[in-house]
């Protein structure tokens, strides 16, 4: 989990997180550890983390699975260190049943550090295999604890 809290959320529409990048993150030991950076990977996921709380809420947490489909257009323009705080806006583009699109950006201050196009795909494993519906209810559980703490 990159999220640390939602701080506003339109349904269908867009949603707004932060992520407080900290130093004790351990894969921050390992990504230039004379110049610790969040990697450009996480930057995105937090674009896709975000996008993926919006369906999950839109639909009510229909789906167990919110993955990334594709993402196009990413571009990273500048570092996020430790003691940043990173803010995501994601806007939906389209919200459909089984896929979304939306376009994104990160930044710290008034700095864009990320931005991209991507689509998520959502679903249910019980879609292909009827034995794994407990999973999904699992899964979904799990969501709905999560979003309890993101978003009080």
């Amino acid at each position: 989990m990159l999220i640390d809290k939602v701080v506003r959320i339109e349904l269908g529409s867009e949603i707004e997180t932060l992520k407080s990048v900290s130093l004790a993150e351990e894969y921050l030991a390992d990504h230039f550890p004379a110049f610790p950076v969040l990697p450009g990977v996480l930057l995105l996921e937090g674009l896709i983390e975000s996008a993926a709380w919006l369906v999950r809420i839109t639909q009510d947490f229909a789906k167990s699975m919110v993955l990334l489909e594709q993402a196009r257009n990413v571009k990273y323009r500048s570092f996020a260190a430790p003691g940043a705080q990173l803010k995501y806006f994601v806007k939906a583009r389209a919200i459909a049943e089984n896929v979304s699109s939306f376009s994104g950006t990160g930044s710290c201050g008034a700095e864009t550090v990320v931005e991209a196009r991507f689509s998520l795909r959502h679903f249910n494993l019980a879609d292909d295999d009827p034995g794994m519906a407990s999973v999904d209810g699992s899964i979904v559980e799990s969501m709905k604890q999560r979003w309890k703490l993101l978003r009080p």
